[in-house]
């Protein structure tokens, strides 16, 4: 499997472990350091691990709301052969998340380190 294969399955643990508010999975994917950011409201949201899995695991997860699963890769750059970039999309109702993540390949996996994300409301009809 080459590096492009080993950061796409990482990804899908991502999307796994949000759809289904799955704390375990997305430790696995997290390194332990990661930092969540939004400025979105025009304030800086900063929380380490410790502070946003738990968040994701007391919400009823997109899944168990039969919320309909829209989540794709837009891009997957390599700064080397163990940094990567990659700018995702996702939904979790009420919102539409763009994702901006770094992962660095430790441990023999890759994991994300910072998620930075910028969020829209959806629509009524559940579109951006």
């Amino acid at each position: 499997m080459d590096a492009r294969d080993e950061v796409e399955r990482a990804l899908d643990d991502y999307f796994d472990g949000l759809y289904h508010s799955d704390v375990a999975r997305l430790r696995r994917v997290f390194h332990p350091a990661a930092q969540y950011a939004c400025a979105t409201d025009g304030a800086l949201l900063l929380r380490t691990m410790d502070e946003y899995l738990p968040i994701v695991a007391a919400r009823p997860s997109p899944a168990s709301r039969g919320e309909p699963r829209r989540d794709r890769i837009v891009s997957i750059e390599f700064a080397g052969p163990v940094t990567a970039f990659a700018r995702v999309e996702c939904t979790i109702a009420p919102k539409a998340f763009v994702d901006f993540l770094t992962l660095v390949r430790l441990d023999g996996r890759w994991q994300i380190l910072t998620k930075v994300f910028h969020y829209e409301p959806l629509d009524g009809d559940g579109s951006r």
